[in-house]
This record gives structure tokens, C-alpha cells and sequence, in this order.
């Protein structure tokens, strides 16, 4: 099942995605049983917002595709690399990508991300997927040039508008083979299979929770694959992951 956030008449409501049309929630499908107001609204008639809560952490892992850590440089991490971006980073689906003036260099980084379901702490891999909700898509948008900067991802990673999410959450959807592909102006950039992550999803839960409480509606970005480019003002990006949907914003 598919799971929108959507902005109506100024305020921020969930509902399940049913082909054309959104079927309105009474309030957080966690947290309200997915309890319907029997009201329909048409999808290209609501702004998606990104399917997150106010309280909403974005956990990332970087370089967990060989082929991305090789273009990237250094050695493959041993255990999962985690860093954090802000929530204030976050946007929808549809909404631009706007660039900070200190940076010359602006990457796009497509990337499936997990969405936490439950209150989890010290999680066995054999049981992670039991706290999944769903999943979703994400750009981890990166000023390349400040990263490198800095020697340290925060900044670069942490700008306004850096964290596009979306479309919704899928709940589901289980990683069989399905391909990530990242496309700039129509053009691929990236395009690989979800299965070569190198630390996979029960794996990257159990270790993230050993250092951090997770809470409903927390997300974990897993890595994106090799292919991370350049984006320029006027780009449409594209960031597709088979069986949940597809991401698209603008630059600004």
C-alpha cells in the first residue's frame, strides 16, 4: 500500500494512493489505523509533501556501493558509514532544489530509503525488518566542493532543500533485484540494482540502533550506486526505484 503526504486546503494530510486519486486519512496511518474520511482528491491536484512526521531523524549511509566508494576514492568502510542530515533539509516531491551560493559544485545521489515503523533500539538483523514501515525514494543532494572542503559531510549534505523524499512510502515492497535509476533531463545517470548494497537493510538497522534510538517515521538513506553527477539550474532529476515510484524534482 501507498502512503502520501499531501498538503489540502493548507494543511498537511495523509492518504493512500489509489491510481489517479488520494483516499483522505483522518490522520497518521502509524498512528490513526489508516481510518478513511471517505473524501477522494485527484493526485495532480495536491502539492506531496516529503512522508515524514516533525520529529522525523534522516539517518544516511555513505558509500555503500563498491562501485560508488571506488569513484569516490578509499577504502570500502568496514561496518556501516552513518551520518545525519536535518530535517530542515527535507522536501517533496515537485519541489526544487535550491543551491547554496558558497558552492560551485552541486551533486544529485538517488538512494531507496527505509522508513521506520516502530520504536527500535539494539535490533538483531534477523528481526530489523519487523520495525520497516515502508519504503521510500530519496536525493542526497551534495555540495561536492564543500564536502571536500570541510574533510566532514554535515554541511555539505545539510543545506535547505537537500534531502528531496518521496513520492510516498510503499509498505509493500520487498528488495529483490529491483534497479535504481537516476536520470538529468531524461539522460541516465545511474542505474544499478538495489541488491549491491554492500551492508544490507537488517544489517544497517541493527547498527544504527545500537548507537541511536529510532522512532516512528524516522528514515534511513542506504547509499546511492556509482554515477553521482553534477547538477546544473534548469535540470529536472529523476530518481526511479522499481515497484515504489519515481522522485522528480527541479533545480532552482
Amino acid at each position: 500500500m501507498r502512503f502520501a503526504k499531501f498538503a489540502l486546503a493548507g494543511e498537511a494530510r495523509w492518504g493512500i494512493v489509489d491510481g489517479p486519486e488520494l483516499l483522505v486519512l483522518r490522520g497518521h496511518p502509524l498512528f490513526a489505523s489508516a481510518e478513511a474520511t471517505g473524501e477522494r482528491v485527484a493526485l495532480k491536484d495536491v502539492l506531496l509533501l516529503p512522508p515524514t512526521l516533525p520529529t522525523t531523524k534522516i539517518v544516511c549511509i555513505g558509500k555503500n556501493y563498491a562501485d560508488h566508494a571506488a569513484e569516490m576514492g578509499g577504502e570500502l568502510p568496514p561496518e556501516p558509514l552513518i551520518f545525519l542530515k536535518p530535517s530542515t533539509s527535507l522536501i517533496g516531491d515537485g519541489e526544487s532544489i535550491v543551491f547554496p551560493e558558497i558552492s560551485e559544485r552541486v551533486d544529485f545521489e538517488g538512494e531507496l530509503a527505509i522508513v521506520i515503523g516502530e520504536i527500535a533500539k539494539n535490533v538483531s538483523a534477523s528481526d530489523a525488518l519487523s520495525v520497516v514501515w515502508g519504503y521510500t525514494i530519496a536525493n542526497d543532494v551534495t555540495a561536492r566542493d564543500i564536502q571536500e572542503k570541510d574533510g566532514q559531510w554535515t554541511r555539505a549534505k545539510g543545506y535547505d532543500t537537500f534531502c528531496p523524499l518521496g513520492p510516498w512510502v510503499e509498505t509493500e515492497f520487498e528488495i529483490d533485484g529491483q534497479i535504481l535509476e537516476t536520470r538529468v533531463d531524461g539522460d541516465t545517470k545511474q542505474h544499478a540494482s538495489i541488491d549491491l548494497l554492500i551492508h544490507k537493510v537488517p544489517r544497517i538497522i541493527e547498527h544504527v540502533t545500537q548507537s541511536m534510538t529510532l522512532l516512528p517515521g524516522d528514515v534511513i538513506l542506504t547509499g546511492t550506486p556509482a554515477g553521482i553527477g553534477q547538477m546544473v539550474s534548469g535540470d529536472v532529476v529523476e530518481i526511479t526505484i522499481e515497484g515504489i515510484g519515481t522522485l522528480t524534482n527541479t533545480v532552482a
